[in-house]
């Protein structure tokens, strides 16, 4: 992989994992198009290397709210904010089934084509639609947007599930989590914050996993592997343009604006069925 190779992917998961239209799939669609061809466990790990660049620009953005919830947890307070992590723990606990028991089912679909991506893509859409059409009965006085529920421990278990099945290529995590919310009837502002926060924990530890493999396993002459170079160009551009698309993102749910990317997931589905 060449540098600027890194570059274009680490912009686009930059751009890919705030907004909803799945930073994997738009990777697997890149790597198409520039003709990329890695082993599906060096796809993953570098994927794992600009979703860790991500989440370090998550916390960068949510810091003062990071810090707080941080603060409270490990302090014990038992306080909104020491409960908000315990609901982030619960959220963590699908994804985290699907990482230890189906792991090897998940990664069969990564570098496979973009069939899975382009059916996953259509899927996001009718979600984000789903979520726009119930925040328009919302701000139409049906249901109060403004009195929408605080997240629940049982809302926090669902939204937790959306997140595990959403390691799918194309179906977008933060589309998938933020719409469930919305569906199930919690605050948007609210469901975006949480959806943000809650990829913290799950993203870290698999990247470390990862890391400590990759130390403890080095690469054969002659593999087709992701230089230093490339992991820093791409790391580094993923962080970046994540911090402000993470900004954009939630002033965008804020208002409501999804179905806008739910017109571009349909389009970018159908090329990728098409493409195929």
């Amino acid at each position: 992989m060449e540098w600027l190779d890194a570059l274009i992917l680490g912009i686009v998961q930059g751009l890919a994992e705030y907004l909803p239209i799945s930073s994997s799939g738009h990777l697997e669609i890149f790597r198409e198009i520039l003709g990329i061809d890695l082993p599906s466990d060096k796809v993953l790990q570098f994927d794992l290397i600009l979703h860790a660049a991500t989440v370090l620009s998550t916390i960068v953005v949510l810091w003062p709210m990071f810090k707080k919830l941080c603060v409270s947890f490990f302090t014990f307070k038992r306080d909104y904010d020491f409960y908000y992590v315990c609901k982030i723990l619960v959220s963590c606990i699908p994804v985290a089934i699907v990482g230890l028991c189906f792991k090897e089912f998940v990664e069969s679909f990564f570098g496979s084509g973009l069939t899975i991506v382009g059916s996953c893509l259509l899927v996001t859409a009718l979600l984000l639609s789903f979520a726009h059409y119930t925040g328009m009965k919302e701000d139409k006085g049906m249901v109060s947007a403004a009195k929408g529920r605080d997240i629940t421990w049982w809302d926090a278990f669902i939204i937790g599930c959306a997140q595990a099945v959403a390691v799918l290529p194309g179906l977008s995590r933060s589309g998938t989590t933020i719409a469930t919310g919305i569906l199930i009837g919690d605050k948007r502002e609210k469901v975006a914050s949480f959806s943000f926060l809650m990829v913290i924990i799950p993203i870290l530890g698999e990247a470390l996993l990862d890391v400590k493999e990759i130390i403890s396993t080095p690469a054969a002459q002659g593999d087709n592997v992701v230089s230093a170079t490339a992991l820093i160009i791409g790391f580094a551009a993923s962080f970046i343009v994540g911090c402000c698309a993470c900004k954009w993102m939630l002033n965008l749910v804020k208002k409501g604006k999804l179905i806008w990317f739910a017109v571009y997931c349909v389009v970018m589905g159908i090329i990728c069925l098409l493409w195929q």
